[in-house]
């Protein structure tokens, strides 16, 4: 009975209600709110300009390759690093892993 408070329910209870009254004494400490929504509040942050479109259109037609290229790479390197050194088939698969990888780097990056 006097483990009741180590139980996964009990302890959650407690510390959401630790938490909660931590948050609220907090929350008198915080700095309060200057301006109201009709001061311009609640509008975005636009580098200071006040537009009515957004004038910055990315371009991610650099960013996907990129992407790519460490996606592809991470995950060769997951396979190889974590392939027992011990096992022969492991060893082909990793090495099959590394192939996969190169043909896909030439693939991303074809001119």
């Amino acid at each position: 009975m006097n483990n009741i408070l180590l139980s996964p329910p009990a302890a959650f209870l407690i510390l959401l209600a630790g938490l909660l009254i931590m948050s609220r004494l907090l929350a008198m400490l915080s700095l309060k709110k200057k301006e109201g929504p009709g001061n311009g509040g609640t509008k975005s942050y636009a580098c200071g300009e006040d537009a009515a479109t957004n004038l910055v259109q990315p371009d991610y037609g650099q960013f996907f390759p990129f992407a790519f290229f460490f996606t592809i790479l991470h995950v060769m390197t997951l396979m190889v690093t974590s392939a027992p050194v011990i096992d022969p088939q492991s060893i082909a698969l990793a090495v099959f892993y590394v192939i996969g990888a190169v043909a896909a780097l030439f693939i991303l990056f074809r001119s």
